[in-house]
């Protein structure tokens, strides 16, 4: 009974997702990479400028987004004279997302396999959220390729396995296959200090991840980087990075992976993005930290001018 339910509201779901339709807004094309043993499909947006600069920006997704909500972002750097490269990482939106060991080590991999075979040797690299932790790891890995940096409201600044109990992946798959578009849309709303309707598409786009190749593989493959977020952390090795790195921090942001499993006392006690970005400074010699004032977790969507604006200020230094 109780799965005929979840069933029928994931079907729900799946409707809503369809009714409004989630077109990237660059043409996706794909890269074939073996992992395990085992062909795998990568998504990309690969954006040439009209008139280039000669640069090339990557920008990294978070844990609940793909390449869809970098769209704003694409269309403003490819005018400033950016090539822009878009990955959906294996796992995530249209690439595939297989049953394998997830780790940032892979990813960072399978990121400079599509770099090498789009034939850029440096580029500029901007990372959000889970995309953040990504982005430390594949600055370590190859700092040879990184011209630049950029974090914006990374998660991962602290190490969540130190006081978030573990939850074996079986049990997190089980939670997550409850997903409809409210509880979605629920906990998006935690992004954002107020919510707009025009957050809407970004709820539909992860629904409609969700359900590609199919709503239980997906999920599956969403379980597993669950467990890479929480077991393998970055934050002590953000000290070795070495390549110029701006920060941006929206200072409304609370974001805890795994807030749900720890009680309100301990969740005050984290999260505090305020401290958070001035401890990622001091660990980045050099680095510069910019703190917007009542924006939240994604200052790409819910700040979109101040975002630039300080985006463009470092790119252009």
């Amino acid at each position: 009974m109780i799965r005929n339910i979840f069933f029928l509201l994931s079907l729900i779901s799946v409707l809503q997702a369809s009714a409004q339709s989630v077109v990237y807004p660059y043409p996706v094309n794909k890269i074939q990479l073996i992992i395990e043993n085992e062909p795998v499909r990568m998504a990309y947006m690969d954006v040439q400028p009209e008139k280039s600069n000669q640069e090339t920006i990557v920008l990294l997704h978070g844990k609940n987004f793909n390449g869809f909500y970098w769209k704003d972002v694409v269309a403003f750097l490819s005018g400033q004279g950016y090539r822009v490269i878009v990955p959906d990482q294996v796992g995530w939106g249209q690439s595939d997302k297989p049953n394998i060991h997830y780790s940032f080590h892979l990813l960072a991999s399978n990121t400079k396999k599509l770099l090498d075979t789009l034939g850029v040797q440096k580029a500029l690299i901007l990372g959000h959220s889970m995309g953040g932790m990504l982005a430390a790891r594949f600055a370590l890995m190859y700092p040879q390729t990184v011209s630049r940096l950029i974090f914006e409201n990374p998660i991962g600044l602290e190490d969540y396995k130190t006081f978030v109990p573990y939850r074996s992946v079986e049990v997190q798959y089980k939670g997550e296959l409850k997903a409809t578009y409210e509880s979605l849309k629920s906990y998006q709303q935690s992004y954002y200090p107020v919510w707009k309707p025009e957050y809407e598409t970004y709820v539909t786009a992860q629904l409609a991840a969700l359900n590609y190749p199919d709503f239980e593989k997906a999920t599956w493959a969403s379980a597993l980087t669950y467990q890479m977020i929480y077991e393998q952390p970055v934050v002590y090795e953000f000290k070795n990075i070495s390549c110029p790195t701006l920060i941006i921090i929206g200072q409304e942001d609370r974001t805890v992976v795994g807030k749900n499993l720890i009680t309100k006392e301990i969740a005050a006690q984290h999260g505090n993005y305020p401290q958070l970005g001035k401890m990622l400074q001091q660990q980045i010699r050099g680095s510069k930290l910019v703190e917007l004032r009542g924006v939240g977790h994604i200052p790409h969507i819910q700040s979109p001018s101040a975002f630039k604006e300080v985006l463009l200020a470092f790119l252009k230094q």
